[in-house]
């Protein structure tokens, strides 16, 4: 409400102003009309500086100032060659630089902040390929094991509300909850003893939003950082405001061992399917087979032939029927 009544103060000054500026030229209608203007875009710009962060207010104001430095050293040694028409190509060359470059200050100030000017001026360069660390990865494990591996290196953001969860998950009175909290702990106390590994917690919060996932993908977006998960609703509503998702969920899928229709395996079939007399089993990496008329298999070892696989985002699941109902299959096919 404060600042409404300063931006309806503020219009009414530019009001003021232009009234008393037209009257001094017996045209107070048009000096009205200039201030109601001028009033308008501040007020505008004033509210549309408060959307932009200041790594991107930073990079674009730097980023306009290298594009015009650059356009004069470019024009000026030609002044004598480009005769009368050097000030149309001079606006044209820096008019093109400067957006240029105010479009490249904006793309390059995203990720900008009060630490990265610190190591600007330490001579340190600013920090890429950055990555934030979700609630749920943490908790998993398995990431840990990849960075150790060598696969994902640099720097890990740790945002506190990430933290304050972790730490909430560790309290729970819940004995469930409370072990996935503190497994999740112990992760982070690996990922921090690592060399290959930064791993830096930041205060950045985001006091309007009040979901953690929402605050993780806004801040993503300030940082042109990647989010690290195994949430596949997270990755879906990141994707969709065009954040990069590195799913840990999709990683496992992409090294689990190729299975071809055709192929025999040897599974345990442990429990019912869904369907009529569906039997299910699973191999080493957990990928679900389902045995067709394998209900009376069931607690058996048996071998099986792929009919068909089926890949889907929460995994992959493999159709199979025994080795003899696929070749007898098979012989009736010829005959």
């Amino acid at each position: 409400m404060v600042f409404v009544i300063l931006r309806i103060a503020v219009f009414v000054i530019f009001l003021a102003a232009g009234y008393l500026f037209g009257g001094r030229y017996d045209s107070p209608v048009i000096g009205i009309s200039w201030g109601a203007l001028i009033g308008a875009v501040a007020i505008f710009a004033e509210i549309a500086v408060k959307k932009v962060s200041l790594g991107v207010f930073i990079g674009g104001l730097l980023g306009l100032t290298v594009g015009l430095l650059f356009a004069n050293l470019l024009i000026f040694p030609l002044k004598t060659f480009i005769g009368q028409d050097f000030a149309a190509v001079s606006f044209a060359t820096n008019a093109l630089l400067g957006y240029t470059g105010l479009l490249i200050g904006f793309k390059r100030g995203r990720g900008l902040n009060v630490s990265s000017l610190l190591r600007l001026f330490r001579g340190q360069g600013f920090e890429e390929n950055l990555k934030l660390l979700d609630t749920s990865v943490i908790i998993d494990g398995r990431i840990a094991d990849v960075c150790e591996a060598g696969f994902i290196e640099g720097t890990f953001i740790l945002p506190q509300f990430i933290l304050q969860e972790l730490q909430y998950v560790a309290d729970s009175p819940d004995s469930l909850k409370r072990a996935r909290g503190r497994r999740g702990l112990d992760v982070l106390h690996k990922l921090q003893k690592m060399s290959n590994v930064t791993v830096r917690i930041v205060d950045e919060d985001f006091p309007k939003i009040k979901e953690v996932d929402a605050k993780l993908v806004a801040l993503a977006r300030v940082l042109d950082a990647k989010v690290i998960t195994n949430d596949l609703n997270l990755n879906k509503v990141a994707e969709l405001q065009g954040v990069t998702v590195l799913n840990i969920h999709e990683l496992a899928n992409s090294l689990k061992p190729v299975v071809l229709p055709g192929e025999t395996i040897k599974v345990f079939v442990i429990k019912e399917g869904k369907e009529h007399n569906q039997g299910i089993a699973y191999l080493d990496d957990g990928t679900m087979v389902v045995v067709e008329n394998g209900r009376r298999l069931i607690s058996k070892n048996v071998d099986v032939t792929v009919t068909s696989v089926l890949q889907t985002t929460a995994g992959r699941m493999i159709f199979a029927k025994t080795k003899e109902d696929y070749e007898r299959e098979e012989i009736r096919a010829v005959k």
